[in-house]
């Protein structure tokens, strides 16, 4: 049974990070009209690909909790790091998720917020939940540790940059020469 559950837990983590990875890039071009045609897309799908990672990220932790309690007891072989690593790597995936739980619901219960924390700084917390999860998935995710610096790395980092373009582009960073 704890095989079954590592496996269903490996297999939602794997499954649940691409999806976290598509909703924050579509979040970052869904308020940006000058992105164009990728902005339209992204009004099309971040709604609903943000829900269905919310879904595979909740069902991941459930998985992971049965998981952990299974190591931590003894019950399966422990990883192949010490205990103290695994315990802050789920502390980091604890971290995460609580973040990510509470940027929907900075969407969906806008009214639970008042200034200074209004519902689209709440929302942007989403950001540092998908940083977390990040490191979560390096340090712990036995799955992706080969991934980590040919895949996982260079994606992040493109997702700064649209990040980074995207804020130039919202402060008139470049703006358009006017002609005489």
């Amino acid at each position: 049974m704890s095989q079954l559950v590592w496996l269903l837990d490996r297999g939602a983590a794997l499954v649940a990070y691409p999806s976290l990875y598509l909703a924050v890039l579509t979040g970052v071009l869904y308020n940006t009209e000058s992105f164009g045609v990728l902005h339209d897309a992204a009004r099309r799908v971040h709604v609903e690909l943000s829900v269905f990672a919310m879904i595979v990220t909740l069902l991941h932790a459930g998985l992971g909790v049965l998981d952990a309690w299974s190591v931590v007891t003894g019950q399966v072989p422990a990883p192949v790091f010490s205990t103290p690593y695994f315990l802050g790597g789920l502390a980091v995936g604890a971290g995460a998720l609580l973040l990510l739980v509470v940027a929907v619901l900075g969407f969906t219960d806008a009214n639970r917020f008042e200034r200074p924390w209004g519902p689209r700084v709440v929302h942007s917390f989403a950001y540092a939940g998908f940083a977390f999860g990040t490191v979560h998935a390096a340090a712990i995710g036995t799955d992706l540790t080969g991934l980590v610096r040919p895949l996982l790395g260079p994606s992040v980092a493109f997702l700064v940059y649209v990040l980074l373009l995207r804020l130039l582009v919202l402060h008139g960073i470049p703006s358009n020469p006017t002609t005489s």
